[in-house]
């Protein structure tokens, strides 16, 4: 089954703040929109958007046995695992397991993020 699929529509226009929910245990940090799923392998794309003030620092780095690929679209993020703070712009295509985060942004950051669940390392 492919990813879901819509029409054109801005899902960072005021008129959409409904439609993001809070990430659970982040919920006054971050919150996420999916913006395309495939029910059958899990694969998605979606926004993640961190408030300003946002720090993970108590969950501390994550990693996941699967690739995923990130783009900030606003705004600036720290990633401790990188000693680095990613403004708009910045990119990565993260492998299988690679450590990234705790997370810390000042004036909040939005991120895109794919993600390929099934395709293990």
């Amino acid at each position: 089954m492919p990813k879901s699929t819509i029409t054109y529509w801005n899902p960072l226009s005021p008129e959409n703040i409904g439609q993001w929910k809070p990430i659970e245990g982040l919920e006054e940090m971050a919150e996420a929109l999916t913006l395309s799923i495939d029910d059958e392998t899990g694969e998605y794309t979606r926004l993640t958007r961190f408030h300003p003030g946002a720090d993970t620092t108590a969950w501390g780095g994550k990693s996941h046995p699967y690739p995923e690929e990130v783009l900030i679209l606003s705004g600036r993020l720290y990633d401790q695992a990188f000693n680095m703070w990613l403004e708009a712009g910045y990119y990565a295509s993260r492998p299988p397991g690679e450590i990234h985060g705790p997370f810390k942004t000042d004036v909040g950051c939005v991120v895109l993020e794919l993600s390929f669940p099934k395709r293990l390392g």
